[in-house]
């Protein structure tokens, strides 16, 4: 048998056999607390791992179903052996220790988005925001001289080059989803 025929043969199987184990599984998995997909797909893994090995099951229909239950059995045995931890893990890389890799891959990459947003801001903005970020923490006269500005406009074009900047921001952070909600 060819590579091909055997294919078309997988296939057929897979086709006639789709509906039963649809069936089964849906009616399976609410006693095994599994998604009745889940346990769908595990059946499918463990049929096409048969077709590899031995060929089609000559009863298909019973072995559909008795693949069905030994699932629903594995995924009960499985929850039943699975314990809750007393205390939950700590999930949030920022919450680790403070010189934790995921903690400075985070912090570059906030300061790369933020460096990035100031450089498409507006006129002066981006020599202003770029001052005021320096690691030297300039103060307002030494930014003004830097800028050739006075003193006194710096703080009105401050809040302005701030607010284009948090506006821009704000579009790019995606807003949180309803989790379960309806509208």
């Amino acid at each position: 048998m060819t590579l091909l025929d055997e294919t078309a043969a997988r296939a057929r199987v897979v086709s006639a056999l789709r509906p039963l184990v649809n069936a089964e599984a849906t009616a399976e998995a609410p006693a095994a607390a599994m998604e009745p997909g889940d346990l769908e797909q595990a059946v499918w893994l463990r049929l096409l791992e048969r077709l590899d090995g031995d060929g089609p099951p000559s009863d298909a229909a019973r072995w559909v179903k008795r693949a069905v239950r030994a699932e629903a059995r594995r995924a009960r045995r499985t929850a039943a052996r699975e314990l809750p931890y007393a205390e939950e893990p700590v999930t949030d890389p920022t919450q680790d220790s403070p010189g934790a890799p995921e903690r400075a891959a985070l912090r570059a990459e906030r300061r790369r988005a933020i460096r990035a947003a100031v450089a498409r801001t507006p006129g002066n903005c981006p020599r202003l925001l770029t001052a005021m970020l320096s690691p030297n923490d300039p103060t307002y006269r030494e930014i003004a001289g830097e800028l050739g500005i006075s003193q006194g406009s710096l703080g009105p074009m401050r809040s302005r080059c701030l607010g284009c900047l948090r506006r821009m921001l704000s579009a790019e952070v995606a807003a949180p989803e309803l989790r379960g909600k309806e509208r």
